[in-house]
């Protein structure tokens, strides 16, 4: 049973940092495209950052870019969301997602990830 967890969300003030941290078991990373999505109360999720399993190509939403920085650690079976200059627009439940990978890059829409955390809230005010 794949299974994934979120952890590392919380709060602070803008311009802070946080490590967001998504640890999967049941599956092999190695076959699966890894994403972060955010969602505020109201709207759709959206994609914040997504990464194939190869070559370590990564993809991220103009809104964060050059701010957020997404990894992977295979051999723990994790992956990150490392976010710096954090603003209050930032403020939303973040969820790490991941689908089979069938070639070209990760698709960027949540209805084609199949496996889901239970996300993390990060609040960014003063």
């Amino acid at each position: 049973q794949v299974q994934l967890v979120e952890s590392g969300g919380g709060s602070v003030q803008p311009g802070g940092s946080l490590r967001l941290s998504c640890s999967g078991s049941g599956y092999r990373y190695s076959s699966n495209c890894m994403a972060w999505f955010r969602q505020v109360p109201g709207k759709g999720r959206e994609v914040v950052a997504r990464m194939l399993p190869v070559g370590d190509i990564q993809y991220y939403a103009d809104s964060v870019k050059g701010r957020f920085t997404i990894s992977q650690d295979n051999a723990k079976n994790m992956w990150y969301l490392q976010m710096n200059s954090l603003q209050p627009e930032d403020t939303a439940m973040y969820y790490c997602a991941a689908h089979r990978w069938s070639g070209g890059t990760c698709t960027p829409f949540a209805n084609d990830y199949t496996y889901w955390g239970q996300g993390t809230q990060v609040t960014v005010s003063s």
